[in-house]
This record gives C-alpha cells, sequence and structure tokens, in this order.
C-alpha cells in the first residue's frame, strides 16, 4: 500500500477498523515515524480512529478523549500509546506544562488530536490523518486521508 491513502468509512465501526489497520502497518514498518497527527472538526471520528489504532495495541485499554486530562497513556507489551488532545493549548508553555516533547523520546506512539491547534510544535515527519464528514444525507459516512508529512513523503507499504 502506497501513502497518501484515501479511504471511505460508512460508521464509527469501520473508522476504528481504519485505525486498527495503520497501527498494524506501523508495527511492520519501524521506517515509519511513531507519531501520528489526527485532523477534523468537532465529532468527525478522531477518538473512534484512536479506539481503534490503542485496540491493535492495548486490546484491553478503555479509550476516551483526553479532552479534559490532554493526555492519556496506554501501555502495551508492543509500544505504549500516548494520547493527546490539543483542543484547549494555547501555548508552547502549555505543552512543555504537560511534558509533551518530552514523550517523543519514549518508546511509544503520539497520537494527536486537534494537531491543527499546534502545527508550529509538530515533528518534522509524521504521519497525517485527516478526517471530514463527506455527505450530508449519510451522517456517518467519512472521509479518512492518511499521508506521510516530512521526508519520503510517498512510502510504500
Amino acid at each position: 500500500m502506497t501513502l497518501p491513502l484515501t479511504c471511505q468509512t460508512a460508521s464509527a465501526g469501520e473508522t476504528e477498523q481504519l485505525g486498527r489497520q495503520l497501527a498494524d502497518w506501523l508495527l511492520r514498518e519501524p521506517a515509519l515515524p511513531s507519531f501520528v497527527a489526527l485532523y477534523g472538526d468537532l465529532g468527525v471520528g478522531k477518538t473512534a480512529f484512536v479506539r481503534g489504532f490503542t485496540a491493535a495495541l492495548a486490546p484491553d485499554a478503555r479509550v476516551k478523549s483526553p479532552t479534559f486530562s490532554l493526555v492519556h497513556e496506554y501501555r502495551s507489551a508492543h509500544r505504549s500509546v500516548f494520547h493527546f488532545d490539543m483542543y484547549r493549548i494555547e501555548s508552547e508553555d502549555d505543552l512543555y506544562s504537560i511534558g509533551f516533547f518530552d514523550y517523543w523520546d519514549r518508546d511509544g506512539i503520539c497520537l494527536v488530536e486537534w494537531s491543527e491547534h499546534i502545527e508550529y510544535a509538530l515533528p518534522d515527519r509524521y504521519l497525517r490523518v485527516e478526517l471530514t464528514k463527506d455527505s450530508p444525507e449519510e451522517p456517518d459516512s467519512r472521509k479518512i486521508v492518511i499521508s506521510l508529512v516530512g521526508e519520503h513523503e510517498t512510502e510504500r507499504l
């Protein structure tokens, strides 16, 4: 499979499944970055995507949006998942106060919701997952584009 990848999902379950598939790819392809920046409006399925992703690594984890805690850590035998919500982040000082940059040095995968709020702080190379509602007639329909940002922006998986 080649990035960028454009997919269509028709339910939260399908969005979760796509998240699981991305986690499986990251485990098989160590050359891919371990930072996943999620973009999309409120209610578009970012947390559902993270729920599926995390299920591939830590099946017993109970994933919920970290809106008020800003970060949840899900430990697994493979690699931990660090799930961030940047909706309320207002400055780089806020990022330092939650230890955001320290997580990059740990052996885990960072999944960051509302990445559009911290574009100035994203790493040089990361996976971008953009979720959009694409049909007013089908409220659960989503277009999801997964791309590699940084060097080698076209990647064969």
